[in-house]
This record gives C-alpha cells, structure tokens and sequence, in this order.
C-alpha cells in the first residue's frame, strides 16, 4: 500500500485542539503516514503529536497548510472525502484498496461545516454510515477497513515506550526493559 496522508480542514485553535490531536493520533495508530490540517495554525497540536511520535515510535509527521484547497488540487494521488453523504464504504472501499496499492491516498475530513467544493476535488465521497458522527470515529473505521485490521499489529520503529498488555491493569515500560 501507498502513503495514506489525512487532511483535517477547518482547524479552530480555541475550540479544535482535542478534537484535531485525536485525528492525530487516529491517524498515526492506524496506519496514516502524516496529518496536515488547515484553518488556524495550531503549534500546541503539532508539538503534541510530535511528542507522542517521539515517546511512542514511527515517522508520523504534521503539518500544517494555509490554504487546503491548494494542496489538495496539488496532492499527487487520490482524494477520499468523509461524509455522510457519501457512498457507504463497503461499497467503494475494495477499488480504493485496489488504487491505493499504486498511488498516495489523501484522506480529507472535515471541521467546521465543509465547503462544496470538496465535494467536486473528492475522487471518492465516502460514507461511514449516513448518520450524523465523528470524525475521528469515521477516520478510525475508514483506516481500518483500508488496511484490512493489519494496522492492529504495527510496530513502530524507535519507540520509547511500549504498552505491556495485561488481562487487568496496566504497563508501560521503557523499550529498552522489554527487550
């Protein structure tokens, strides 16, 4: 598979910074090489997401972009709008694997209300079900059924820290204790 970038449009710094760094982090557990977002320029988000990267392993990266519309029209591979009022995924999600194995995705998910022409870049609109929801939920759901449940077994190369599963409880301990 190809480079999956999320796009994040509409970021407000006063009312988005929760809401934008769990895109992040979707983003960056599921299997997502990098998450720009646009709107207000947020350095608070950046450097969290940076920091998670940094504790936690991998090359995620974030960046952020004055005018989404530019880099969309720009982004050299496909274009996956979440919506609503999309197609629902499981009719259109085996041709985006299918592309996806070829070119870069850039998966687009919206803030505030998401202009009209979106819709018009999309090469696919996507629905995660065509109920009112989360945008986090739906970039969780879409990047998981993209890659097929593998992103639950990622390693993140470089990591710091490392989760040790327990059936109660919790562990984390430094990388070099686990090995």
């Amino acid at each position: 598979m190809s480079r999956v970038v999320i796009l994040r449009l509409g970021h407000r710094v006063r009312r988005d910074a929760r809401i934008t760094t769990h895109c992040g982090l979707v983003a960056r557990a599921f299997g997502a090489s990098e998450m720009v977002f646009s709107g207000e320029e947020d350095k608070g988000v950046i450097a969290s997401l940076e920091r998670v990267s940094e504790n936690w392993g991998g090359s995620f990266r974030v960046t952020y972009v004055r005018s989404w519309k530019k880099y969309v029209e720009s982004f050299d591979g496909i274009k996956v709008h979440l919506t609503m009022y999309g197609l629902p995924i499981q009719q259109v999600i085996d041709e985006i694997r299918k592309v996806g194995r070829e070119r870069s995705i850039l998966v687009i998910i919206g803030g505030e209300k998401v202009p009209a022409t979106v819709y018009r870049l999309a090469d696919y609109n996507v629905a995660i079900t065509s109920q009112p929801h989360s945008e986090v939920a739906a970039l969780a759901v879409f990047l998981h059924e993209y890659f097929s449940g593998k992103e639950l077994e990622l390693e993140f190369p470089g990591a710091k820290l490392k989760v040790i599963p327990q059936e109660r409880g919790k562990k984390v301990a430094k990388v070099e204790e686990v090995l």
